[in-house]
């Protein structure tokens, strides 16, 4: 067993994004509508995944295009104000990701009560943002400083639109990974949102540890989900439960219980 169950109540288990539209300072964020109407929005997907039977959500400012590795007070001032809004409505686990910045994320986790953070924390890489470092030993210290210690760490092992600088092989990097920083979860993407994760790429990591909780972080379909989950010991669910799974839409409830009752159905629910 894992801390899956303890936490999101079940193995295999699916954690829903609920992806915030753009924030006061990102460039396409809407000042006519303000934050009522994202407040709103988010509200919207919320009650849409719990009501298509999600396990966990995970919060994000998805829309945050294009994203920081330091971000802006105001990014995360803006999340905690809506995920606040929306605690009376929240009726499973939830974590956070503030895109790209594991502290920030934190702060966010701690501010809010989320159980889990996924982010980038460790590895340098060359990236659609620059070049892209972390200091993983500062961050996990950050976490302990703000009473944070319970939060879990899903360290996304290999990131969106970028690339280890290091000529490693991912079985390297998800051994070292897990022998130096202890992470909770390694989650493994494919190049964007909405592109499917390698089913040979989960196999290696999760052979190579695996006595470590890994997940399918991106483009896992009802036409895929048997082969992801069945090496997977979870995954991270976004775009495929938009409304046509088109990334820019919003959670399309039906959808979401059609994925869930084949997730059910592989579970042997």
């Amino acid at each position: 067993m894992t801390w899956l169950k303890e936490v999101i109540g079940t193995e295999k288990a699916i954690i829903a994004m609920c992806h915030f539209l753009p924030l006061p300072g990102d460039p396409l964020y809407d000042r006519t509508k303000g934050m009522e109407y994202v407040v709103d929005m988010a509200r919207k997907d919320l009650i849409a995944l719990q009501d298509g039977g999600v396990d966990a959500v995970m919060f994000s400012n998805e829309f945050s295009l294009p994203y920081l590795t330091d971000v802006k007070t105001e990014t995360v001032a803006a999340m905690a104000r809506i995920i606040g809004e929306l605690i009376p409505a929240i009726t499973v686990p939830f974590g956070v990701n503030v895109l790209w910045d594991a502290k920030k994320s934190l702060d966010l986790a701690a501010a809010t009560g989320a159980r889990f953070v996924r982010e980038i924390f460790t590895g340098a890489y060359a990236s659609d943002f620059g070049v892209w470092n972390t200091n993983v030993g500062e961050t996990v210290r950050h976490q302990h400083r703000l009473g944070a210690s319970d939060v879990k760490l899903l360290f996304n092992i290999v990131p969106e639109a970028a690339k280890y600088l290091a000529d490693r092989d991912v079985e390297s990097i998800a051994r070292s990974t897990v022998f130096n920083n202890c992470p909770d979860a390694l989650c493994v993407s494919g190049l964007t949102a909405g592109v499917e994760t390698d089913a040979q790429t989960l196999l290696k990591v999760k052979r190579a540890v695996p006595d470590t909780v890994v997940l399918a972080n991106t483009g896992v379909r009802l036409e895929n989900l048997a082969e992801q989950l069945s090496v997977a010991d979870g995954a991270v669910v976004g775009t495929t439960f938009k409304r046509d799974a088109v990334f820019e839409n919003h959670v399309d409830v039906e959808r979401v219980k059609r994925f869930m009752d084949g997730v059910r159905g592989f579970r042997g629910e």
